[in-house]
């Protein structure tokens, strides 16, 4: 038997312990995190004595992966891989969140990993088996049940079978109804609330400790003018910078609340809003380009060329979004 690594979870993390092993089929270990290839996903690559490969750069089969990085702050990249059935650890402390949380369980995620979390077993040992089955394997029983209510007789048609149909209906459109309602609520729980006292937070740190008028100083000559806003846009969208900004849109969320809060008391002119919203977010999507190329499943070449020219065109596309913005905020205010 190969070797096998242990990554267990981050002191802050979520999840227990994931072990790995290359195998014919599977003999890379992926880093997309925007910076090149991870030390994390190194240290895995060399004490499995496999090559790491980086995801910005080169397109990998997911059947390729042995287990994928990310540095996601709990959008969808985190959740992208474990539904391909890649094994995913993620250097920030999240818990599962985002569109594809679902696919997300304790046998294929874990978060908050540092190099210290790194620990190669001996050889020959036993890993851990597998906690849940994959999403797309259906329970065997299930079977027979589907084949023994398609072998009932077809009933003949009347009144009462009318109203039976009606009812089934019906009830097939309350519970459509009633999912909506769930899975709404579960949104506003998992991602509307955190976001809204993270806001709450931010605006009381800055309203308190007077730091909004030190950064107001800074940021007014950028945020307050047409050009500043422009070169804003042109900064966030670097192809160095952009791919680094991307995950969480953390930066992006802080300069947003700090122009906001300062335009509500009048120290940037509000009709700098909405240009203001395309400048800080230049870089949103960078740091998704390469996943969304692997799950478009697209050509190798593809993906090298096509990661570096959407990192350029922002910075073209970028300064366009800020101008298209301030011709359209004439009037709102």
């Amino acid at each position: 038997m190969g070797k096998v690594v242990r990554i267990t979870k981050g002191s802050n993390g979520w999840g227990t312990f994931l072990e790995v092993t290359p195998t014919e089929e599977k003999k890379y270990v992926v880093s997309i995190t925007g910076g090149g290839i991870h030390p994390v996903a190194q240290k895995i690559a060399d004490l499995l004595e496999v090559p790491a490969r980086d995801g910005f750069k080169e397109k990998i089969a997911p059947e390729e992966m042995i287990i994928a990085v990310v540095d996601c702050g709990g959008t969808l990249r985190c959740g992208v891989y474990p539904k391909m059935g890649v094994k995913t650890i993620d250097l920030h402390p999240i818990s599962p969140s985002g569109p594809l949380a679902k696919f997300i369980n304790e046998s294929n995620f874990i978060s908050g990993i540092t190099e210290e979390n790194i620990v190669l077993l001996e050889d020959g040992a036993q890993t851990a088996p597998e906690l849940t089955q994959t999403v797309s394997e259906e329970p065997k029983a299930a079977k027979p049940v589907v084949e023994a209510v398609a072998a009932e007789p077809q009933k003949s048609s009347s009144p009462m079978d009318l109203i039976t149909n009606l009812g089934k209906a019906i009830g097939k459109i309350v519970n459509i109804f009633y999912q909506g309602g769930r899975e709404s609520i579960d949104i506003v729980l998992k991602n509307i609330l955190p976001f809204m006292t993270f806001i709450s937070i931010m605006v009381g740190i800055i309203n308190y400790t007077g730091i909004g008028n030190v950064l107001a100083t800074a940021v007014k000559p950028l945020a307050g003018n047409l050009a500043g806003l422009v070169i804003l846009s042109i900064i966030c969208a670097l192809p160095v910078l952009s791919p680094i900004l991307g995950p969480g849109a953390v930066i992006a969320q802080v300069v947003g609340v700090l122009i906001g809060v300062e335009i509500g008391k009048g120290t940037i002119p509000a009709s700098y809003a909405l240009p203001a919203l395309f400048a800080i977010n230049s870089q949103v999507g960078c740091d998704f380009a390469p996943v969304a190329l692997t799950l478009a499943e697209a050509d190798e070449l593809t993906v090298e060329s096509g990661v570096p020219a959407m990192l350029f065109s922002r910075l073209i596309t970028g300064p366009i979004a800020v101008v298209v913005g301030w011709l359209l905020s004439f009037g709102l205010y």
